[in-house]
């Protein structure tokens, strides 16, 4: 698994299969992000049967096939559209085209699945919003730093189970490599990407509501800027911001692209989830200087310290219980609008934020 960035980190886990063969198809349209390699993972590892891919770049679709030699390579999306087989669309398509390639995939009764963040202006979400109540299908964004990490997936069994109490305060830490060489041209353009806290800000304003328990949130503050990386005067390198739940809870959360070198992984990302009997801190990628292995977990509460290392250990249900929802209608994996808020307010949290100079 690559860990120098986080591009290209795929996570791989447990097989924990929840249908039978060819029970569940579906299709990968727009390789533009290597989130792709993670989202493909997740839902085969858990059943689905992956039959086609398409993409523009014939390049691209040369290096999904080495690793996913089994796929087939479509001509069009139309010709994915049109096999009824594929229940499902799954893709890392550039930011600002996520939302219309959802709506098209909806429009021939397929359930989609994209890479976050789903969306990069309000009015692609209006648009998303109305397309799932016309036809009833699924909008599904891969939140990959809560999803597909292992300590995070168990953090949240922790706070169900009442380990810390209520929680009152999520605190983020989203630090990414830059890797400006390896990157796209569409990934500096602010039109594509959306703002750095409407990309990766995304992950931190899901984890936030999914901790707390908040139905809705309100941006008290946020804030952006370009420190370092002055030859991409579109990008931000920095971004912070405040929000306060429908249910009292806080969170802070600060992103940024400027993890040095030398660190063993893409970025130190951390999380911290204050409750009223305890806390957690969740060291996902790294414990720096200590131990190269990511998913470390440290609860405090009324019972004393304890110290979990969980990688290999806590899978990941989220695809088993996607694929589930979408045979069955049913909302386990991550209900709609709990999807369709969090990717309200990082479009918020870019709209309010104050310009740094």
């Amino acid at each position: 698994m690559q860990k120098s960035d986080g591009m290209n980190y795929a996570p791989k886990g447990k097989p924990n299969i929840v249908v039978q063969k060819g029970e569940f198809v579906f299709a990968a349209i727009a390789l533009d992000h290597g989130h792709i390699y993670g989202m493909c993972n997740g839902l085969q590892e858990a059943g689905a049967e992956l039959k086609w891919v398409y993409d523009r770049d014939p390049a691209k679709v040369q290096a999904f096939v080495e690793k996913y030699p089994h796929v087939k390579v479509a001509t069009s999306e139309q010709e994915i559209f049109d096999d009824a087989e594929v229940k499902l669309v799954a893709s890392a398509a550039v930011p600002s085209e996520r939302g219309a390639l959802g709506i098209r995939a909806m429009e021939h009764g397929k359930d989609y699945f994209t890479d976050k963040a789903p969306f990069t202006t309000l009015d692609q979400l209006a648009a998303a919003k109305a397309k799932v109540a016309e036809t009833g299908r699924k909008f599904a964004v891969y939140f990959s730093e809560r999803l597909h990490v292992e300590s995070a997936v168990f953090a949240g069994q922790l706070i169900e189970e009442g380990a810390i109490g209520r929680v009152v305060q999520v605190i983020g830490l989203g630090p990414h490599r830059l890797g400006a060489a390896g990157r796209p041209d569409w990934f500096f353009k602010k039109e594509n990407y959306g703002g750095i806290l409407c990309d990766i800000g995304s992950h931190q304003i899901e984890q936030f509501l999914y901790y707390a328990g908040c139905k809705d949130a309100t941006i008290a503050s946020s804030k952006v800027a370009n420190y370092h990386a002055k030859d991409y005067p579109e990008l931000e390198d920095f971004g912070d911001a405040t929000l306060i739940g429908d249910n009292g809870a806080t969170n802070y959360f600060r992103v940024d692209w400027l993890t040095p070198s030398g660190l063993g992984t893409w970025g130190d990302g951390r999380t911290v989830i204050l409750g009223t009997e305890g806390y957690i801190e969740l060291r996902k990628y790294i414990d720096i200087a200590r131990d190269p292995q990511g998913d470390q977990l440290y609860l405090v509460n009324q019972q004393g310290e304890k110290h979990y290392s969980l990688h290999g250990q806590v899978g990941f249900p989220f695809f088993g219980q996607l694929i589930l929802d979408c045979l069955h209608g049913t909302e386990h994996a991550m209900t709609q609008a709990h999807t369709f808020k969090a990717a309200e307010l990082c479009l918020l949290a870019q709209e309010k934020a104050v310009r740094v100079e």
